[in-house]
């Protein structure tokens, strides 16, 4: 890792003192820090981060080896391939927080869904990925295979089908930068997405089967395997955007492996930190302070733990560039 780093990095340095602002610094020096000493890391996402393209930054972040797994939301699997391939059907409205029930129907009768300020267009988006994916989950079917959702969709990347419809520079993909790697990826409720709604729509026609899509349960499964052949070492760190599922799912393996299947010698998750806007109160996990997962006998007491609360569409590529010495 280059120890020169860019004019962001420079700038947040000198000015991100204080505050969650220096949480940040703390945060990006901690990653850093655990990749240097040998360790690897899982970043989690949840919320709409494809739909705010996060993946300009998160992309070279795989391609660079920086990330060892993710564990995402459906929507988070599915709408980076949406932006990929429909990107100037987008529609933006700024000022989302006038609208009246009556214009939302007017987005929703002109097929447009809105994400906060930012609208996916249905049919250039969904359908579009529709047919082909189709075809993917058919084929394997047809062939007496299953596989797990992510592992269709690296199919679907990798066929080159879907070349002709590219409307960003593919480098901005982060998903095609997965499927390139063919990075490991866990997709807890993945049932909960667009896709997952389509895949059980043709269950219920007849026209598929369940079984012909791997589980929340085998993810589970697949992953109480991974977990102990990669955390030796200086182990594995958790980077986790947002809440939700996409971290509580995956932070769960250390305590099943120790405490249900009484594995010996399983390390704990060795760096913690979270992206929150969750408020700390009220019984949210989300909002929980890191030190409450010692007591769930996911973290250490000396693991190195940051939250920082604020818009992770804001702060996550600061962090990323941090790393990245940009």
């Amino acid at each position: 890792m280059s120890t020169t780093k860019g004019p962001i990095s420079q700038f947040i340095e000198k000015n991100y003192l204080h505050f969650n602002a220096a949480a940040l610094m703390d945060a990006a020096k901690g990653y850093e820090t655990h990749l240097l000493e040998g360790g690897k890391m899982m970043v989690t996402l949840a919320g709409a981060m494809s739909t705010a393209e996060l993946g300009i930054s998160l992309a070279e972040m795989i391609r660079q080896d920086k990330i060892a797994i993710i564990s995402c939301t459906g929507a988070n699997l599915e709408e980076d391939i949406m932006n990929l391939v429909a990107h100037s059907h987008y529609k933006r409205v700024p000022n989302y927080r006038d609208l009246s029930p009556q214009d939302e129907w007017d987005l929703l009768e002109n097929h447009y869904n809105r994400v906060t300020d930012t609208c996916i267009p249905e049919e250039e988006a969904f359908r579009r990925l529709q047919k082909h994916i189709h075809q993917v989950w058919k084929d394997a079917e047809d062939a007496g295979e299953r596989y797990f959702p992510h592992e269709y969709m690296y199919k679907m990347l990798l066929s080159g089908d879907l070349e002709q419809y590219y409307e960003i520079d593919p480098k901005n993909s982060w998903m095609l930068a997965a499927a390139e790697k063919n990075l490991p990826i866990v997709v807890p409720g993945w049932e909960d997405s667009t896709m997952g709604n389509i895949f059980a729509s043709y269950v219920i026609k007849g026209q598929l089967k369940a079984s012909t899509m791997k589980s929340g349960i085998e993810y589970m499964t697949w992953l109480a395997g991974w977990y102990p052949e990669n955390s030796g070492g200086k182990g594995l760190g958790f980077f986790q955007i947002g809440g939700g599922i996409a971290g509580d799912f995956p932070i769960c393996v250390v305590p099943m492996l120790y405490q249900d299947m009484e594995m010996e010698n399983i390390p704990f998750w060795s760096y913690f930190c979270q992206i929150s806007d969750s408020t700390t109160s009220y019984g949210s996990y989300s909002g929980a302070v890191p030190n409450e997962k010692i007591t769930w006998g996911k973290l250490d007491i000396h693991t190195p733990k940051f939250i920082v609360e604020s818009d992770a569409t804001i702060v996550v590529p600061l962090i990323f560039a941090w790393i990245l010495g940009q």
